[in-house]
């Protein structure tokens, strides 16, 4: 296989526009294959100085789905992917695809019992990883129910614990015919991957997407960008997770333009990779552009080729002096979550932005509206649940992987609802309040955990705080609101002292019942609160109770 290869200006000042109105166009290795056709010589993916143009790639995932097959990997059948970022995970999942396949990324953070639980959920015919990873594979191998072990890395490494299984390197397995597969009879809607959710709510669920749900969000994500000939995308994002894939690959996949892979975010280096790759637009997520923002400001942080970058969240009053420090056109924003991709999206820039915290808007083959408890519509102003409800075939999930209940529970007949909470104004702005389940029913108020944390974290000695709901003695519909908080090393604070800063600093119905000082939080392997666990947990003998104690409120 050739490796070789750069993106040049010249390679790279086209792009091949596919006719996406045909449905038959809306198949993610069908995609690629148009791609190779019309312009094989075209850079595809890069990572330092390998490139693989559209048409070599084409050429490698043709091999790859024949050895797939000869792996025992089926229409329909699982690849799981537990693998660092790489050329090989994008070409492996296309390879999947041309077999009528689904690709299933299993997180790299993931291990013992996380790693097996995913693993055994996604029940696939195949397991393709990296050398690096077998040292989390090895403790609980004989607890794994796979069938092949492919390896990016030598055999040899895998030979004492693995060999029973039978072990192909990804050498070998692209040792096949690079012939054309025929794919015509894979359609839009076929399912293409099985995305884990993190579980921060109760047991993770997979979500079943098809071809169609990513097509559309990348192409979504295009019209935001305004992307053009000669725009490259930056990944530096962990595979596993779907903004990568919206963001990045599948975005220039639909039109043809390069991506460049780095195995993970730098802060002090993500600058310079953006001048190495020549890249013009790129996504990050959670705090990773404010770690940018932080630091030292250079005299050529604007001496770069970046153009547009999704930055979520990124505060309203960061958007003109972070485009105006790094030379950015616009930030792009987005609201959805993997069931539902791109509900809501905006592109703000430092002369034309929003009404603050407004979510944006709604994408044009949705239809969208704010649910109350009781199923009714809820009014402006008030609180309620997003629902969602496509108006074309394939816009959202196919349903949770072999969870039928968990997939009629989510839906109010054509509505899907995704246990967030929103309020609409006037105007028709949606604001996002919280996740249903963190939300706090209180004396007739519908509080926002997220509201009451921000406040408690702003205290010095605080390091990490969660809030959430505990069933309230009165009544059954109703939660007291209980705080457990991490305090810094070397510090001290009574609970009355934190509830006092809080009635300071907030509503006084925002001041906790109940606060408790922990020595730890519980966090799935993607640092997300697991606040289902701090509710079962509920009360201990170390909680504070405000109405047992000498505590007034300030009203």
């Amino acid at each position: 296989m050739d490796h070789n290869g750069q993106i040049t200006p010249e390679r790279n000042a086209t792009m091949n526009i596919v006719d996406l109105k045909d449905e038959r166009n809306r198949v993610l290795c069908t995609l690629l294959r148009a791609h190779a056709e019309a312009s094989g010589d075209a850079p595809f993916l890069r990572a330092d100085d390998t490139t693989f143009s559209y048409g070599r790639a084409n050429a490698i995932v043709n091999a790859y789905a024949r050895g797939l097959r000869e792996l025992g990997l089926g229409a329909g059948g699982r690849l799981m992917v537990y693998m660092h970022s790489c050329l090989e995970f994008v070409l492996l999942t296309l390879a999947a695809n041309k077999l009528g396949a689904l690709w299933v990324p299993i997180n790299t953070d993931y291990r013992g019992e996380w790693l097996v639980e995913t693993i055994n959920a996604s029940k696939g015919a195949i397991l393709a990883t990296d050398v690096a990873l077998l040292e989390k594979l090895r403790p609980v191998e004989r607890e794994l129910h796979y069938g092949r072990l492919v390896l990016r890395g030598r055999k040899a490494d895998a030979r004492e614990d693995f060999a029973p299984r039978g072990v192909m390197t990804l050498e070998e397995l692209g040792d096949r015919s690079e012939a054309e597969i025929e794919t015509r009879h894979i359609g839009y809607g076929d399912a293409a991957a099985v995305l884990w959710t993190s579980g921060t709510t109760g047991k993770p669920k997979g979500v079943v997407q098809s071809h169609n749900v990513w097509v559309r969000a990348a192409e979504n994500n295009n019209r935001l960008y305004g992307t053009r000939a000669g725009d490259v995308a930056y990944n530096c994002l962990p595979l596993y997770n779907s903004a990568a894939w919206v963001g990045n690959i599948y975005r220039t996949l639909t039109v043809g333009i390069p991506c460049a892979l780095d195995e993970q975010f730098s802060v002090s280096r993500f600058w310079d990779r953006i001048r190495f790759y020549g890249a013009t637009q790129t996504i990050t997520l959670g705090a990773m552009h404010m770690f940018l923002w932080n630091e030292p400001r250079r005299a050529d942080d604007a001496d770069n080729p970046l153009r547009m970058a999704s930055m979520v969240p990124m505060p309203q009053k960061m958007i003109a002096p972070f485009c105006e420090r790094f030379g950015l056109e616009g930030i792009v924003q987005g609201f959805g979550q993997s069931e539902a991709m791109l509900l809501l999206s905006k592109l703000e820039t430092p002369t034309r932005q929003l009404k603050p915290n407004a979510l944006g808007e709604l994408s044009g083959d949705m239809e969208l509206k704010l649910l109350r408890d009781d199923g009714e519509e809820a009014t402006t102003g008030e609180v309620g649940e997003f629902a969602v409800r496509p108006l074309a075939p394939h816009v959202i999930f196919s349903g949770y992987f072999e969870d039928p209940e968990a997939t009629r529970s989510a839906f109010r007949g054509e509505w899907y609802c995704m246990g967030d909470l929103g309020i609409k104004d006037a105007e028709g702005n949606f604001f996002f309040v919280d996740r249903k389940k963190d939300c706090i029913r209180y004396k007739g108020r519908n509080i926002s955990s997220l509201q009451v944390e921000s406040v408690a974290a702003s205290h010095p000695a605080v390091q990490a705080v969660a809030v959430y709901g505990v069933p309230s003695e009165m009544l059954e519909s109703e939660h007291e609101i209980k705080l457990d908080a991490i305090l810094k090393p070397g510090q001290q604070l009574l609970p009355e002292e934190l509830a006092r800063f809080i009635n300071e600093h907030a509503p006084y119905f925002c001041v906790p019942r109940y606060i408790e000082f922990v020595g730890e939080l519980p966090y799935t392997p993607t640092q997300k609160l697991e606040k289902y666990k701090l509710r079962a947990k509920g009360l201990s003998g170390a909680t504070w109770d405000r109405l047992k104690s000498d505590f007034e409120l300030q009203r």
